[in-house]
C-alpha cells in the first residue's frame, strides 16, 4: 500500500470514529435511563395526565443519550414530538410496532448512529418476539453504536427491561450472560454504556454477575444526589434501586435520581437515574 493510500485509509477511519478510544478522551456524556410505565393507568396516574411532566423532566436533565423501557408507540411519538433535537429508534418486543419498547432517544448535534439493533433474552436471540426460560412475555435489548460528533469516538450502548417476578431470577440471569456474550464479541478497548430496568438488586447475582465486567455508575461516582432507590410505584417512596447504568471505558464524574414531581403527580411509577459520564 502506498503512503498515500494509507493516509486516505486513516482519514476515513477517523471520520468514522473508530480510529481508537482515545480519539475522545475527556468528551463528556449525559446518560439517562427511564422506565416511563406503559399507558394503562387511570385517574391521576393515567399518561394523558401525567406525559407533558415527563417531557418536562426530560427537557430539564437534558441527556445526550436517553434509553426508556415500558414505552409503547404511542409514547414514543408523543415524547419524540415534544423533544425538538432528538431522534429515536425501536422495535416492540413482539416485533414491529407492537408492545413495549426499549426506545432510545439521542441527541443529533452530539451523536451519530452507526449502526442499531435489537435481540431479544431467550434462547433465540435474533427472533423477534422469542421467550424461554418461563418468561410469560417476551424481553430484548435494543442497541446502537454511536459516534461522538465532536471529540470522534465512539461507543456501544444497550437498554434493556429485565423480567420482573420473584421466581426470574434463572431469566434474569441467562439475560445478562446474553448480553455479556454480546459485550465480548466488542473488541476489548470498546467502550459499553448497558443500561435499564433491571427488576432486581445490587446484592444478587445478577448484580455480581454484570459488575465483574461493567462497573456501576451509582457505585463508582464521584458525587451522588438523590435517593439510591429507583421504584416507587407512583408514591415518590422508592423501595427498591432497579434502575442502573453500568458503563465500561468511562469515568462517571456525578450520577443522581431524578425526584421531580408535581404535588402527588409523578411522571412515572419510577424514578429516572442520570449519569454525567467522561470518555477515558
Amino acid at each position: 500500500m502506498t503512503l498515500r493510500r494509507w493516509c486516505l485509509l486513516l482519514i476515513g477511519l477517523l471520520m468514522l470514529g473508530v480510529a481508537g478510544p482515545g480519539a475522545a478522551a475527556g468528551v463528556a456524556l449525559r446518560v439517562m435511563t427511564f422506565n416511563v410505565r406503559v399507558p394503562v393507568d387511570t385517574g391521576m396516574n393515567a399518561w394523558a395526565h401525567r406525559r407533558e411532566l415527563l417531557v418536562r423532566v426530560v427537557k430539564a436533565q437534558h441527556p445526550d443519550v436517553l434509553g426508556t423501557q415500558e414505552l409503547t408507540e404511542e409514547q414514543g411519538e408523543y415524547i419524540a414530538a415534544h423533544l425538538p433535537g432528538y431522534a429515536w429508534f425501536g422495535q416492540g418486543r413482539e416485533g414491529g410496532t407492537k408492545g413495549e419498547h426499549m426506545g432510545v432517544f439521542y441527541r443529533t448535534d452530539r451523536l451519530q448512529v452507526l449502526r442499531s439493533g435489537d435481540f431479544w433474552l431467550s434462547d433465540t436471540p435474533d427472533v423477534p418476539g422469542s421467550r424461554t426460560w418461563g418468561q410469560p412475555y417476551p424481553r430484548m435489548v435494543t442497541w446502537a453504536r454511536f459516534r461522538l460528533r465532536h471529540g470522534g469516538g465512539t461507543f456501544d450502548y444497550f437498554n434493556t427491561h429485565f423480567p420482573y417476578r420473584d421466581q426470574d431470577v434463572r431469566a434474569r440471569l441467562l439475560s445478562a450472560d446474553e448480553i455479556l456474550r454480546r459485550i465480548a464479541k466488542l473488541p476489548p478497548t470498546a467502550r459499553v454504556i448497558l443500561a435499564g430496568d433491571f427488576n432486581t438488586g445490587p446484592d444478587t447475582p445478577v448484580y455480581a454477575k454484570l459488575t465483574r465486567a461493567l462497573h456501576d455508575a451509582w457505585a463508582v461516582a464521584s458525587s451522588r444526589s438523590g435517593p439510591a432507590k429507583t421504584f416507587h410505584n407512583f408514591t415518590g417512596n422508592p423501595d427498591r434501586r432497579i434502575d442502573w447504568i453500568l458503563t465500561r471505558g468511562f469515568r462517571t464524574r456525578a450520577v443522581r435520581t431524578v425526584t421531580t414531581h408535581e404535588g402527588a403527580r409523578y411522571p412515572s411509577d419510577h424514578f429516572p437515574v442520570v449519569a454525567e459520564l467522561v470518555v477515558q
